[in-house]
């Protein structure tokens, strides 16, 4: 089994349940030391020895890399790349280096459990990226705006979902995102066995339903789609449903 950081239900078991557990995981991460003493000097400091321990240490000692220093700068940048299209030409770019060092180190660090990538979902009925991922952070709590971070939450776990179905149910899982190329997208598409589960999309506050998955519900083969948010607002119209991340965990069964 792959051991993750802790999700909302093992939160809710840890300490009864509680209203304001998505708030917690926000603020503090899914780490057991920093999320169960909920103190932001603790979180602050174990944040700096882990990177410290992992750059420092792990790093040397799992691979053969010179340049350290570049490494820190990359973990630096990293927070700041959640939930947008990532761009290793743009990070060769900023660290001066080739893109193929560029993309060894995000490689380094994704061995490392500091990031995870996911690649994009293809249809035939839209123009979907083919080549471009998204990343996003085992340590969320890293991310500064509330909005990727939000994201990248429910990235972690919907991951740790797909594992989970792997471990205990031998499926074959895949988790991506969908975008077309006019820039319409949706968050996360969880795969099944090579076929479409159902697909996420990421609100920090209650809002209509996104235009976006209006648009891919009617083009692909995606049987379900769910808007999650952190209100407790809950609607459901034909394969879309509007939804709080609480209860989308819920109802999903998730570990």
């Amino acid at each position: 089994f792959r051991l993750h950081p802790f999700s909302l239900p093992e939160l809710d078991m840890a300490l009864g349940p509680a209203a304001d557990h998505v708030s917690t995981l926000l603020t503090f991460g899914g780490f057991p030391e920093p999320l169960l003493a909920r103190d932001e000097r603790t979180l602050r400091l174990w944040q700096r020895e882990r990177l410290t321990r992992v750059v420092r240490e792990d790093l040397r000692d799992l691979e053969h890399v010179r340049e350290v220093s570049l490494i820190e700068e990359l973990v630096d940048m990293l927070p700041d790349k959640v939930g947008s299209l990532l761009s290793v030409r743009g990070i060769r770019e900023d660290l001066q280096v080739d893109h193929k060092t560029a993309d060894r180190w995000i490689t380094i660090l994704e061995r490392l459990d500091v990031c995870f990538r996911i690649p994009p979902f293809g249809g035939r009925r839209i123009r979907a990226l083919k080549k471009q991922q998204k990343l996003y952070l085992w340590d969320w709590a890293m991310v500064p705006d509330i909005g990727p971070r939000f994201e990248n939450l429910v990235a972690s776990q919907l991951l740790k979902f797909c594992h989970w179905q792997e471990d205990v149910e031998g499926h074959r899982m895949e988790l991506r995102f969908l975008r077309d190329t006019d820039g319409r997208e949706v968050d996360f598409v969880v795969m099944k066995n090579r076929a479409p589960l159902f697909a996420v999309e990421c609100k920090t506050g209650h809002k209509a339903i996104s235009p976006a998955i209006r648009y891919f519900a009617d083009r692909t083969s995606i049987p379900a789609f769910y808007q999650v948010h952190q209100q407790d607002t809950y609607l459901q119209t034909a394969n879309i449903t509007i939804v709080p991340f609480a209860r989308f965990c819920r109802d999903l069964g998730m570990p």
